[in-house]
């Protein structure tokens, strides 16, 4: 698949998904709390500012009162909540220089006391001539109410939507849990359309029939057709699907909900089944539109092996769709489009006519589909006029959309790393490499011995490729470590695009695989742990073709294993790989697979020992250029 994108940043996309510049807010979402503990902080120094700033020492009413006696205190403040005797009367000050009292603005003493009722007090005030006089705080009463209770009240409760905001982002809102979690684009805000869609012409023409609908409804209606109410796109991963909903959505020029299956499940039963109620209720509200569901089989798996018990939330999460599938009428301008790539997980009642109606195939494309993707991606990238996508199309067999954009990225990436200002096709080539055999690691240490012995073992390989008809040719050998653990390679580009292969072809694949450890045997006398993966692959062969194809003497056109149903296929149960033969059968098939991997490598020695001079010719020059192209590798075995 491959989608255009308009980037002001021309060159090449950026490895974190954004463009190299600073992000305009730093804070981003913790903007909200910041606010709000400055906010804290105001009101804490307001605070301070209005009571703890004035607030005097309190003595005990007997000393009050004592003081009064003695004279000291020539003034008194009656208030409902503290008596404050003053050493000065109103406009006086006491003989000497000020003392100020730490607690107060005054440059005076100043003494606080908690009221009582004694009415002998008055008569000591009265006695002693200190003036006395009460004051309202009715003032400060509303300050006080405010700063204790209003604004502490407040601040809690900012801090409490501040939380329940983020824990309603992670899906731990109890208050909104019915609310469904899709995001809407209104009519018009897509921007992608068929034209940024490559690779998968057949799905676009299934799908420009649901476009037309939306558009153009009356025209179907008016003859009494009826557009399928849902369309299941099915397909390997990084082929497009979702890019494909979007282009649909932006053709029809209708709102789209966007939401994943995972996010109807929650821990609470019933949280589903109510998401989905209101994603239906507010799609019709928006009528025509579209409903896209990307993962559907998080909601969608079988209910028919759960035998011991499933899982109450996702099925009536299931139940719930179905239902609202049933429910809404198909003129209405609803449809859903959901995307999987595990079709057969999914429960038939989804399936069913009236339901997901057309299930759309979204494959990998073919050698046509990856130039067109390649040049979709390319645009915003700086190429040499020397590249050739046709030949990197070529090169990248069985690759999905996904693949393609990242290897254009990549040789992007290569290219600055280079400190050129075009990408070359050498930058492509590499990035396909390191694609499929993974990051050089030039750093790692090999002794000479073991550089000798994978030198061998990859030029077994080159030499088996080069001699059995029908192999991908070989585009290059290397026994530079790359990727995990792999201390060389031999890569294998297949010229065009294969979907049926031979008996004869899938022998000269083991031969090809058997063809690093008949080298080391050969020339050394003795085996190494390197070809362990090689052997997998080539006992999967061979495996495969006695009990998934029939290629054995005794079960000739037989299957002997029990697999899920295909792609499009509406599945009773999951894939389950058990067997449905005896013992016996399955001893067969045992020595049987031992059988042909044991006549293969005879095979493959004999063919070695026959060219043993160009194995050890091969491997020498190995040893000395750590790796060989295509072109060179021919010409060295041409003669």
């Amino acid at each position: 698949m491959g989608e255009r994108k308009n980037n002001k940043h021309k060159g090449f996309k950026f490895p974190f998904g954004g463009p190299p510049f600073p992000n305009p807010k730093p804070f981003g979402g913790w903007k909200f709390s910041i606010i709000y503990i400055l906010i804290l902080v105001v009101g804490m120094s307001l605070f301070n500012y209005v009571f703890m700033k004035r607030v005097n020492p309190t003595i005990d009413f007997s000393e009050f009162k004592a003081k009064i006696a003695s004279g000291e205190i020539k003034r008194v403040e009656l208030t409902d909540s503290y008596f404050t005797g003053y050493t000065s009367l109103k406009g006086e000050l006491p003989p000497g220089p000020p003392i100020r009292n730490p607690y107060t603005a005054t440059p005076e003493p100043v003494y606080r006391t908690v009221p009582l009722n004694d009415p002998d007090l008055i008569k000591l005030m009265d006695e002693k001539q200190v003036a006395y006089y009460a004051v309202s705080r009715e003032g400060s009463a509303i300050l006080n109410i405010i700063f204790s209770w209003v604004l502490p009240i407040a601040f809690f409760f900012l801090i409490w939507r501040f939380l329940m905001k983020r824990l309603g982002n992670m899906g731990g809102n109890v208050l909104s849990v019915g609310q469904n979690r899709a995001v809407i684009v209104a009519e018009g805000d897509i921007v992608t359309r068929f034209s940024d869609v490559a690779g998968v012409d057949e799905a676009k023409e299934e799908l420009v029939e649901v476009v037309d609908f939306l558009k153009n409804p009356k025209k179907y209606t008016d003859i009494g057709g009826k557009i399928p109410k849902g369309v299941l796109l099915v397909g390997p991963p990084g082929t497009g699907k979702t890019l494909l909903a979007r282009a649909v959505a932006g053709e029809a020029g209708v709102a789209f909900f966007r939401m994943s299956g995972a996010d109807f499940v929650e821990m609470f039963v019933g949280v589903g089944a109510a998401r989905v109620r209101d994603l239906f209720k507010q799609a019709r509200d928006k009528a025509p539109c579209i409903i896209f569901i990307d993962e559907l089989d998080a909601i969608g798996k079988s209910r028919l092996n759960n035998i011991a018990g499933g899982n109450d939330e996702r099925e009536q999460t299931l139940n719930q769709l179905l239902v609202e599938m049933d429910g809404f009428d198909a003129t209405s301008g609803l449809i859903i489009l959901a995307a999987t790539n595990r079709p057969d997980v999914l429960d038939p009642a989804l399936l069913r006519p009236g339901r997901f109606d057309r299930q759309v195939l979204v494959d990998r494309p073919d050698f046509k589909g990856r130039e067109a993707i390649l040049r979709i991606h390319s645009k915003a990238v700086r190429l040499s006029p020397q590249v050739d996508l046709d030949a990197i199309a070529r090169l990248t067999s069985g690759f999905v959309g996904a693949d393609l954009a990242n290897i254009v990225n990549e040789a992007a990436l290569l290219a600055v790393r280079g400190g050129r200002t075009q990408v070359i096709q050498k930058d492509f080539e590499e990035a396909i490499e390191k694609t499929v055999a993974g990051l050089q690691k030039k750093n790692r240490i090999i002794s000479p011995d073991e550089r000798r012995i994978v030198a061998f073992h990859e030029t077994g390989h080159a030499l088996m490729a080069a001699f059995t008809p029908g192999s991908d040719p070989v585009q290059k050998i290397s026994i530079v470590p790359r990727g995990f653990g792999a201390l060389g390679y031999t890569l294998q580009m297949p010229v065009e695009d294969r979907y049926l292969m031979t008996e004869e072809e899938l022998l000269g694949k083991i031969d090809v695989l058997l063809g690093g450890r008949a080298a080391e045997e050969l020339i050394f006398g003795k085996i190494s742990t390197g070809a362990a993966n090689d052997l997998t692959k080539a006992t999967d062969i061979a495996r495969r073709m006695i009990t998934d194809y029939g290629m054995s003497s005794r079960f000739k056109n037989v299957a002997l294993t029990q697999r899920g149903a295909g792609m499009l296929g509406g599945s009773q149960a999951e894939p389950l790989l058990h067997r449905e033969y005896s013992e016996a059968t399955q001893q067969y098939i045992d020595e049987e697979i031992a059988h042909i991997l044991e006549k293969q490598y005879t095979r493959v020695k004999e063919q070695l020992s026959q060219n043993k001079a160009l194995l050890n010719t091969v491997a020498a020059i190995l040893l000395e250029k750590e790796s060989l192209d295509e072109k060179a590798f021919k010409a060295i075995i041409a003669p």
